[in-house]
């Protein structure tokens, strides 16, 4: 894998690009000009149009998104092509308390590796340009796992929340959160509502956090939303469409509803009622790895999979 260090230099005058460059499209909110060791052509330039790294006389993008511009550009590592990369990756955490069983330890430190591979596929999803990143936190169903264990699961989310909120306003990254939140401690949740507050004007990586969350549940009270609104003469029972329903689904707080990839980790085969609606035509990936051995070699090979696919949404080969 080719890694390139690259430092951000401020200029009063703006780089112009060569028309034989296909620049990729950012948002980017200076002007600078980037300079590497690489023996390139010519100076790397970051206008509010592109961000283009040129080695061997191929294009590759660097993404650095909204008011968060991207301190360090890195090429995408070997095999991973950057018009093929998902926008969406979501993920079911699955395998922590068999990691720590494996491993005679108690189940709070399975948990707790849990965050640690978290934080790891964060940083790899801000570095690679991938927008958003939904993961499975804490599924409806597992409030009747044993209060101890879901007592230490709340406490470790306000841990969390608490240690990375810093780190999430540093590295751009926008926190949204789904579920039934009704459910959640009082102090769970004014802590999760001043993380989206805090972060909410962040655009580099949007993090979904699902935590206390039904996909059945989420077309349930998208149905019911809608239903209220005929009730009140809002709509028409023939307005009702998908469009319409996805606009009443929780994760109309994102732009990019729908995943283009689901990763599951611990060899499971099923999605176990998350984003049922929204993964309709999603590319699936199962690991065998536990979540907390999921690193960078297990997420490269999920999006090398995703790569190698053809997605035709229904439509004919060509």
């Amino acid at each position: 894998m080719l890694s390139v260090n690259l430092s951000l230099l401020p200029i009063a005058n703006a780089c112009t690009p060569s028309p034989n460059h296909k620049p990729l499209l950012l948002h980017v909110q200076q002007q600078h000009c980037l300079r590497t060791s690489l023996p390139l052509s010519r100076p790397l330039c970051a206008t509010p149009q592109n961000v283009i790294v040129e080695e061997n006389g191929i294009v590759n993008g660097a993404v650095a998104y909204g008011g968060a511009l991207a301190q360090e550009v890195l090429l995408l590592p070997a095999g991973l092509r950057r018009e093929l990369m998902p926008k969406h990756v979501a993920v079911i955490m699955d395998g922590n308390r068999r990691w720590a069983r494996m491993r005679g330890l108690p189940v709070g430190s399975g948990y707790e590796a849990g965050i640690r591979a978290l934080r790891l596929l964060v940083e790899l999803c801000c570095r690679w340009g991938i927008r958003v990143l939904t993961v499975f936190a804490f599924s409806s169903d597992n409030w009747f796992r044993p209060k101890v264990e879901v007592d230490f699961l709340m406490s470790l989310f306000e841990t969390g929340t608490n240690d990375e909120l810093n780190n999430f306003l540093r590295e751009g990254v926008q926190i949204s959160i789904i579920g039934d939140s009704s459910k959640l401690p009082e102090s769970l949740l004014e802590l999760l509502t001043n993380a989206e507050e805090t972060t909410k004007h962040n655009s580099r990586l949007q993090l979904i956090l699902a935590i206390s969350y039904s996909g059945r549940y989420d077309i349930v009270q998208a149905c019911q939303s809608i239903a209220l609104k005929v009730k009140e003469n809002l709509i028409d029972p023939e307005d009702i469409n998908e469009l319409l329903i996805e606009q009443e689904l929780e994760t109309n707080c994102t732009e990019i509803p729908y995943p283009d990839l689901l990763i599951r980790t611990s060899g499971e085969l099923r999605v176990s009622n998350f984003l049922l609606w929204q993964l309709a035509y999603t590319e699936l990936f199962f690991a065998q790895s536990h979540w907390p051995d999921f690193g960078e070699a297990e997420f490269l090979e999920a999006l090398r999979s995703f790569q190698q696919r053809q997605r035709r949404y229904g439509s004919r080969d060509s």
